[in-house]
């Protein structure tokens, strides 16, 4: 099990990104979080297997429609487990 921590920055807040994101790693089965940033970018931490987390990243790339990412910074490491499903934080 793998961690991923996500920075995205772009046209990410007020697009639907956040509660798209979640449904997206939902479906994945992935456990962790999502929340916007005060600067506008969106944060996220996922939980996951190795591919399953590369696929969501890729997706966090693209975002939903109304979206414009520019940039996705990404930093692997461990899963911690302490997450029991994926939110989005306020």
């Amino acid at each position: 099990m793998k961690r991923a921590h996500l920075l995205i920055s772009g046209r990410v807040q007020g697009v639907y990104y956040r509660a798209t994101t979640e449904q997206v790693a939902t479906r994945m089965g992935l456990r962790g979080w999502v929340r916007n940033l005060p600067d506008g970018r969106v944060e996220a931490i996922a939980e996951g297997p190795a591919d399953l987390l590369e696929r969501f990243v890729a997706w966090c790339h693209e975002g939903p429609p109304a979206a414009c990412v520019e940039q996705v910074d990404c930093t692997w490491g461990d899963a911690s487990g302490e997450f029991c499903a994926f939110e989005t934080r306020h």
